[in-house]
């Protein structure tokens, strides 16, 4: 799709006239009118701002000229897992998972790896398989290539710690201690949980990206704790398989 046909559907699909439009990203409406006659295309700053209004990548607003994989762990993106920066614009080199807010999620390539395991292993690719997968591919991935570059002077590394110390002088009952945390999207951890008035209530936002871990419960059986944080908040609970019937342990403002 030409990116005149992609700005003309983005744009009726989410109601806005050609106007409006033009309002939210600073031009004058014969300027949208002319992106969606394919006389002209948005420059580079108009795009992030249109990338920013519709939720999608620049890439997709382009027309996906290109194959878009996350540069840290290989994924392939499709828009809903483009991460975002502090603004709110679409980048395009990395998922929601690597890179959040401005901010590198690992640092450690082994702590990757393991991740990835967990998530990409199947009856079709066993654990070995994946793992030299990735161990191979991983290392010829920009982020990884340029990492003393983007890596930044391990600050970020040292605030995980820093929430990690924190979590485990709560000395919760029963929960382990927590040795790391990991990037969390907001919609796969953002349980329900049910206040006494029989109301359900949800702590986060399903389209941010926190740190988090689950651990096995130290007194056996087949609930688990689940920790949540960020620069504001600690979260705890606990759950059974596949998150059911969660309960709130803790939740504490930073």
């Amino acid at each position: 799709m030409e990116t005149k046909n992609v700005i003309h559907e983005l744009r009726t699909r989410s109601g806005l006239s050609q106007d409006a439009l033009a309002e939210k990203v600073f031009v004058t409406r014969q300027a949208v009118s002319r992106w969606e006659n394919g006389e002209t295309v948005p420059n580079t700053e108009t795009l992030k701002l249109l990338s920013k209004v519709f939720g999608v990548s620049i890439n997709t607003l382009l027309g996906s000229p290109r194959k878009l994989v996350c540069q840290c762990c290989g994924m392939p993106l499709e828009d809903v897992m483009v991460s975002r920066e502090k603004d709110g614009t679409a980048n395009d080199d990395y998922c929601k998972w690597c890179y959040a807010d401005g901010e590198f999620m690992y640092s450690d390539m082994d702590d990757l790896i393991e991740v990835c395991v967990k998530n990409m292993t199947s009856s079709e690719h066993p654990e070995e398989q994946v793992r030299a997968y990735l161990k191979e591919t991983l290392p010829q991935l920009g982020y990884w290539k340029r990492y003393k570059e983007l890596g930044g002077d391990g600050e970020f590394e040292r605030f995980k710690q820093k929430l990690i110390d924190e979590i485990n002088a709560l000395n919760i009952e029963g929960m382990p201690k927590l040795e790391k945390l990991n990037a969390l999207v907001g919609s796969y951890v953002n349980l329900a949980y049910r206040l006494p008035n029989g109301a359900e209530v949800k702590f986060l936002d399903d389209n941010a990206t926190y740190l988090g871990n689950q651990l096995e419960c130290e007194f056996g059986g087949d609930r688990c704790f689940g920790v949540i944080a960020n620069m504001e908040f600690i979260l705890v609970c606990t759950y059974g398989e596949g998150g059911a019937d969660p309960e709130l342990v803790l939740y504490k403002k930073r």
